[in-house]
């Protein structure tokens, strides 16, 4: 009878580290989550655009595609990378990290530059394509090249979030934030692609006025949010972009602009009431780190556009 007390006590202490454990998994994925904000906003913003032109019932099953190959992204190449990167180079997560905040400078900026310089005549055809399964095919593969990118960014910033651990702690908090952030983004499109069934479907069989008045909102209002999804991801691409650059040279040993950032965001700080003054030092700080992600950005577009593309065999094209 005491050796049986004896393991349920050691089974109770197994289950109460487990429990921790899973507690401190949790934790460091939502912190490295948090980390990964612009990436995410714009894995949001972009993915809509996958499903357009096709017929309502294919819309969730396209997201659903998309949705497992970003998951396959995620857990079968960019973990195992991860890993390898913390476990035999961590040296190289920060200049990948900083590679990976050009590349988001880079797409806010192009964005930007692409909505200035809009087209007359629209680019994208409004027929009705003669192969819609080979059209899907054709998208899904591009979406999921397209969250490839974005999804190495956010693996990679996740990981830079991650207090020193052990690889299996390491291994199980990338894990949850990978699944986790797939989860949420993909969830929130086949919202947004929805939506405006959703509307219609409420302003035309709703039974009471409020309802039919809440659907029609929703449909008048769509496009709005749409574009200021966009916006609010772009001008977060910017921000966390510039922030990472600012870090990385930090950790470099370049950390001049990163004090000097801090100094003009206290200082401003101080010209508002005390209860305002955190939020305003961030605001100041996300506002500068913008700036600065707006101007490398700026630079990189043309950079990118005639020299790194053609190397590539591509061409520079709005998004």
């Amino acid at each position: 009878m005491s050796g049986l007390l004896s393991l349920l006590d050691d089974v109770a202490a197994i289950a109460k580290v487990a429990a921790a454990s899973i507690d401190d998994v949790a934790g460091q994925a939502a912190k490295a989550g948090a980390k990964a904000a612009g990436a995410v906003i714009d894995d949001a913003a972009v993915t809509p655009k996958y499903v357009h032109g096709f017929e309502a019932s294919r819309e969730l099953p396209i997201v659903g595609k998309i949705a497992l190959g970003s998951i396959r992204n995620k857990m079968l190449i960019l973990l195992p990378a991860a890993l390898a990167l913390s476990a035999f180079a961590p040296w190289m997560i920060a200049p990948l990290l900083m590679l990976g905040g050009a590349y988001l400078c880079y797409e806010g900026a192009e964005k930007i530059v692409h909505a200035i310089r809009k087209p007359a005549h629209g680019t994208h055809g409004t027929a009705k394509p003669s192969d819609p399964a080979h059209l899907e095919k054709e998208r899904v593969a591009g979406a999921i090249k397209t969250d490839f990118i974005l999804s190495a960014e956010i693996m990679t910033i996740a990981l830079s979030a991650i207090p020193e651990s052990g690889f299996w702690m390491e291994a199980a908090t990338l894990a949850v934030v990978g699944i986790g952030i797939t989860v949420a983004v993909y969830g929130s499109v086949a919202v947004i692609v929805k939506a405006d069934d959703v509307g219609l479907h409420m302003a035309s069989t709703g039974r009471l006025g409020l309802t039919r008045a809440m659907g029609r909102g929703i449909v008048q209002g769509m496009p709005g949010f749409l574009t200021l999804l966009t916006l609010v991801g772009t001008a977060a691409m910017l921000w966390v972009g510039g922030a990472i650059i600012v870090h990385g040279l930090e950790e470099m040993g370049f950390a001049a602009l990163g004090h000097l950032i801090h100094d003009w965001a206290v200082a401003v700080a101080h010209a508002v009431p005390a209860a305002l003054q955190g939020f305003t030092e961030w605001l100041a700080t996300a506002a500068m780190d913008g700036v600065l992600g707006l101007v490398l950005g700026l630079v990189l577009v043309p950079i990118t556009g005639k020299l790194i593309l053609p190397l590539f065999g591509k061409h520079e094209a709005g998004h």
